[in-house]
């Protein structure tokens, strides 16, 4: 297991349990030996599924950095807040960040509504932050140079779901149905669609719900009194909303393939929809097995002895990759200034991540990278198929 020594969490209590609290603690090296790092995460509240995972993954590869000696002789002090899920935290957190523990680079997150809290906090300080998990390619611009994505943007992800739906699936047809409280599921939406059509694909019909929603009665409703019915449903949702709306549809009789994003990626998808979730596909970031890349196959051994649990998603590797980055990125400044950590981070070229080589072309904010598309058969995951889209809408 990992050693408690290695970290310390400051802020929120968080409660023990699934991996999080083995890895927590106090370290007992000076400031002045140790390089530090802020990890901000929603380990607790609606985004616990995802953020939780990653964090472990961060703390898993800093743990393998300092075992190796660190960067320069320096150990790496994360610095881990529990944001609750709760913007209003995560402005104070980041405030906390930057003027109490004075940290010159972050990262966090796996959605971009969170980013969006804390990014601007950051930019107005100069510190770069890299985000694992939160996908909106407008981050970058909206917030500004100091924000860094770990993964690819949406519009890839809804392009590569709109191709495997026409080539995979030979559906012609979709109805779409999405989440319109968060940035995530109305961008997603957006670019799925865009993407569908232009090749040919048709949306016949759309619909809304709000994330938090129990009973989706109307909405297949509405679905189930169509005329022409699609051949595909293209459910943009969030991780604590998919399993239920997959177990609502199953149950009222649609039995059309579902797909979606990366907030699928969730093992709520499976224990809550059960066997309906059977010939549900998403786009996530990589598909973490001992039967993948060797790479993965090695993470996912290290992370099963470090938690005593398997990876829970791909997420968990995502935050193994960031967590990589910045450090490679803090070696190659030579410096813990953040200006420096920054450029470095932006000239970041061909870093060896497990879910894929992490390249920032001409400075920009996302990297190019493969899409992962899985399924799901038996209540099982399974790889669907590796896709890398031919037609990426503007962010």
């Amino acid at each position: 297991m990992i050693d408690r020594r290695q970290f310390i969490i400051r802020g929120a209590t968080v409660a023990a349990g699934a991996g999080l609290a083995s890895g927590l603690g106090l370290r007992t090296a000076s400031a002045a030996d140790t390089i530090k790092i802020g990890a901000p995460f929603n380990v607790t509240g609606a985004l616990s599924s995802l953020d939780a995972p990653a964090l472990n993954g961060a703390k898993l590869k800093v743990k393998e950095i300092n075992d190796a000696g660190g960067i320069g002789g320096k150990k790496i002090d994360l610095v881990i807040y529990d944001t609750k899920s709760d913007p209003t935290v995560i402005a104070s957190v980041a405030s906390q960040l930057l003027g109490s523990d004075k940290v010159p680079v972050a990262m966090g997150f796996t959605d971009s509504d969170s980013v969006l809290s804390l990014g601007p906090i950051f930019q107005q300080a100069g510190v770069p932050f890299v985000t694992p998990g939160a996908t909106s390619p407008k981050l970058p611009s909206q917030i500004g140079n100091d924000i860094f994505l770990a993964c690819f943007g949406d519009n890839v992800q809804a392009a590569a779901g709109a191709q495997f739906i026409k080539d995979k699936l030979k559906a012609k047809t979709a109805y779409l149905l999405r989440d319109n409280s968060t940035e995530y599921t109305t961008l997603l939406a957006k670019y799925f669609e865009e993407s569908f059509t232009h090749d040919g694909g048709k949306v016949i019909a759309r619909n809304d719900y709000k994330s938090g929603d129990k009973s989706f009665t109307a909405q297949i409703s509405k679905l189930k009194a169509m005329s022409e019915k699609p051949d595909v449903l293209y459910i943009s949702a969030m991780p604590d909303d998919i399993g239920l709306i997959v177990k609502q549809m199953r149950q009222a009789g649609v039995t059309q393939p579902i797909v979606g994003g990366d907030g699928y990626d969730t093992p709520l998808l499976i224990s809550v929809g059960g066997k309906a979730a059977n010939d549900t596909y998403y786009s996530t970031h990589a598909f973490i097995s001992e039967e993948s890349t060797p790479a993965i196959d090695k993470f996912y051994k290290a992370y099963k002895a470090a938690y005593g649990t398997v990876p829970e998603n791909a997420f968990a590797a995502l935050g193994y990759d960031t967590a990589g980055l910045i450090a490679d990125a803090i070696k190659r400044a030579g410096s813990e200034d953040p200006a420096k950590i920054r450029d470095a981070i932006a000239a970041t070229k061909d870093y060896p991540g497990i879910t894929g080589s992490i390249t920032y072309p001409d400075g920009q904010g996302v990297p190019q990278k493969t899409v992962t598309m899985i399924g799901v058969k038996d209540e099982k995951l399974f790889l669907a198929g590796e896709v890398t889209p031919s037609f990426i809408p503007k962010p």
